[in-house]
């Protein structure tokens, strides 16, 4: 009796123990919350980010990099950014490889300009690098006051309608036309094309599953839609005839002959040596090109303002501020930001940001960094679910893309829509990152836009220095860059 009464004594000063350093760590008491409640949310925001494990790695390797690669790359660099964010600024945000950076880094940087992955990913490391340096100096202040509100929603918006030309491209519901540029395709067609599997009707059905499902605040809404659309796959896979899917010339060398989706399993033991060839494979030395200079503006700009504004709409629902309005910790949780994405380039992934989808978890309790460690070791063990990650059909998890474009979008209702001089550079803004295919244009213009619209006004004195330099770079881009 007395061993199990000294065991059972043990046992408590071990639990004791932990909790002790968990409140030592986080400042549970401190923040009014409780590990439970923390684990909770955890799990709260990883289920609603999780989709980019299977996003990124569809997106990016269409640059040539491995699926396999990417994928473990994606789980390890969101896994590592976010402990790094839990344990040094003790904030409840979850990060991950920037969707809209992402398509930026793969249809813009290696498809549209020509360049090698390798050398995007310097260009990726060099914004890290000078998003670190403004992050411990007052550069990171002066940044965030130079540039209009106006312009900076719209980068988001922009982002948001430039994904969403994407993943309707993807699912194969918009297609090439000689006339019209682009055009409806056969909602009924079902097959194979260049970008992969198409099926315009399925797509359209994940984005409005998701759609509903969030609308209606269900738990895990984004998982059930690309689940639910690739059960339907699978469904088709087996009870149609393989002649069915139509598949292109193009697609005749990777289409499954099975159909739609080939069952690989859900689980397996990761093979690390599929990093190899991604891994610090960064061309630093090739990004250090002229050309590439608006590039890196690019990446840094969508990468500062995405965070900040994520990071204040997360400190407001958490409390973090002060009877002064001052944000606790803001400053360590950019740093980590900022070092994340330097990390994150040694992976072989686009910048890693802070995810908006953070405020799932504070929303269910989420206070301190126990949350993020708790999303940062959940996306650890994503690293098992590579079968699964390779068997979901692209149309399935494109439906996500369109569904997050449109909460991107949702920022340019904050434009002060009375004044032609600030909503009229947010549009062309918007417009053409989608339409130029390039955020790096729609950046361009809309500085532009707004440094001309405002001298026309006689509103020139609203134009910052900052803004003033960067219309006349991007000027100079134009003239003897394009």
């Amino acid at each position: 009796m007395e061993q199990v009464s000294k065991s059972c004594e043990n046992q408590t000063e071990e639990q004791t123990d932990d909790v002790g350093l968990l409140e030592r760590l986080f400042k549970l008491t401190q923040h009014n919350t409780t590990i439970k409640t923390e684990l909770m949310a955890g799990l709260t925001t990883f289920v609603t980010m999780s989709y980019i494990m299977f996003l990124n790695p569809i997106i990016m390797s269409k640059t040539g990099m491995p699926f396999d690669g990417l994928f473990l790359a994606t789980c390890l660099g969101a896994a590592i950014a976010t402990i790094i964010m839990g344990m040094y600024a003790n904030w409840p945000v979850g990060l991950a490889p920037g969707m809209g950076l992402n398509a930026f880094f793969t249809f813009s940087v290696v498809g549209g300009m020509g360049y090698s992955w390798q050398i995007a990913l310097g260009a990726v490391f060099l914004s890290g690098v000078i998003f670190v340096l403004m992050s411990v100096t007052r550069l990171r202040e002066w940044m965030l006051d130079s540039i209009p509100m106006s312009l900076r929603l719209a980068m988001t918006a922009g982002v948001g309608l430039f994904l969403g030309f994407i993943g309707l491209r993807f699912t194969g519901i918009i297609v090439a036309n000689p006339d019209n540029v682009v055009a409806l395709a056969d909602m009924t067609h079902f097959g194979f094309g260049a970008f992969g599997p198409e099926a315009p009707a399925l797509g359209f059905l994940s984005f409005l599953l998701i759609a509903v499902l969030s609308y209606r605040k269900v738990f895990g809404a984004v998982l059930i839609g690309i689940a639910v659309t690739t059960f339907i796959a699978f469904a088709m896979t087996w009870l149609l005839p393989t002649d069915f899917f139509v598949v292109a010339e193009a697609a005749k060398s990777f289409a499954p002959e099975s159909g739609f989706v080939a069952y690989k399993g859900l689980l397996a033991i990761p093979d690390f040596a599929a990093l190899e060839p991604i891994f610090w494979k960064a061309d630093i030395v090739g990004a250090f090109e002229v050309a590439l200079i608006p590039v890196i503006v690019t990446f840094l700009f969508v990468n500062i303002f995405d965070t900040a504004g994520t990071l204040m709409g997360v400190a407001e629902r958490a409390n973090l501020q002060d009877e002064n309005g001052k944000i606790e910790g803001l400053s360590k949780s950019l740093k980590a930001d900022s070092i994340s994405s330097v990390i994150g380039t040694a992976f072989g992934c686009p910048p890693v940001t802070s995810y908006v989808e953070s405020a799932a978890g504070v929303a269910a309790g989420g206070r301190t960094g126990l949350t993020a460690v708790t999303i940062g070791l959940l996306f650890a063990a994503g690293v098992f679910f590579l079968p699964l990650a390779q068997m979901l059909p692209g149309f399935a998890v494109d439906g996500a893309l369109i569904y997050v474009a449109m909460l991107m979008m949702s920022s340019l209702k904050g434009l002060d829509w009375d004044d032609l001089t600030e909503y009229a550079p947010a549009v062309c803004t918007t417009v053409m990152m989608a339409f130029t295919f390039s955020i790096a244009n729609g950046i361009a213009f809309g500085f532009i836009t707004y440094t001309v619209l405002k001298v026309g006004a006689g509103k020139s004195n609203q134009v910052s220095n900052g803004v003033w330099a960067l219309t006349v770079l991007f000027i100079a881009k134009f003239i003897f860059l394009n």
